[in-house]
């Protein structure tokens, strides 16, 4: 059995339980665009040895399956043909739950567990109080109805209803309404890895409206 390096699993991890994986493999192989020879020399293989595992004849062991979901830029989970639940791409705007963090209060305009995470927000009017803000990604915010103050670095920018702004996250920035009432903005963030309260929105605790 060929070996792949640096990867170590149970003994128990036979390759016996594995579904017949072969029709994935040889086709995404060939989405990427790889030979034969060159995925096999990629994931540590004999030609000889991945064409029989796209053929059926060989079952692989998790490694191989492993390393074979690295080059193709995949999860083992599509090379065992798991298909993950569909997800509704309609966010009904009466079903999203208000929450409020030190005084903005947002509601979700995306779908969860995405790379992209969108939010229709309220925020508060600004004071020199409100912490200005860094961490990795981009974001986009867009006002609806009111005027935002957003100090990026330096520079101080009032934005009115219609008005846009698309800027790097780890530039220092610092966003609050600029009429006594507040305002109203869509907010989209790339990268979102911390609940959107805790990254961007304040430091409290949120809580359910």
């Amino acid at each position: 059995m060929d070996h792949v390096p640096g990867t170590q699993f149970p003994a128990s991890a036979s390759s016996d339980v594995l579904p017949d994986v072969a029709p994935q493999l040889r086709g995404l192989r060939r989405r990427r665009g790889l030979t034969l020879e060159a995925a096999a020399q990629r994931a540590g293989l004999s030609p000889a040895h991945l064409s029989r595992l796209e053929t059926g004849n060989r079952q692989p062991s998790l490694p191989m399956l492993l390393a074979l979901a690295r080059i193709y830029g995949t999860t083992v989970s599509e090379l065992l043909g798991e298909v993950p639940p569909e997800r509704d791409p309609v966010i009904r705007g009466g079903k999203a739950e208000a929450v409020e963090a030190d005084g903005w209060i947002y509601r979700p305009a995306g779908g969860a567990g995405r790379a992209m995470q969108a939010l229709r927000v309220h925020v508060p009017y600004a004071t020199s109080a409100d912490i200005v803000r860094v961490h990795p990604g981009e974001e986009w915010i867009h006002v609806l109805d009111g005027r935002v103050r957003l100090a990026l670095g330096d520079a101080v920018h009032v934005l009115d209803p219609g008005d846009s702004a698309h800027f790097d996250s780890l530039t220092p920035h610092r966003i609050g309404a600029a009429t006594r009432g507040g305002a109203e903005l869509l907010f989209v963030h790339t990268l979102m890895q911390s609940p959107a309260a805790e990254l961007c929105l304040g430091d409290g605790t949120p809580h359910r409206r």
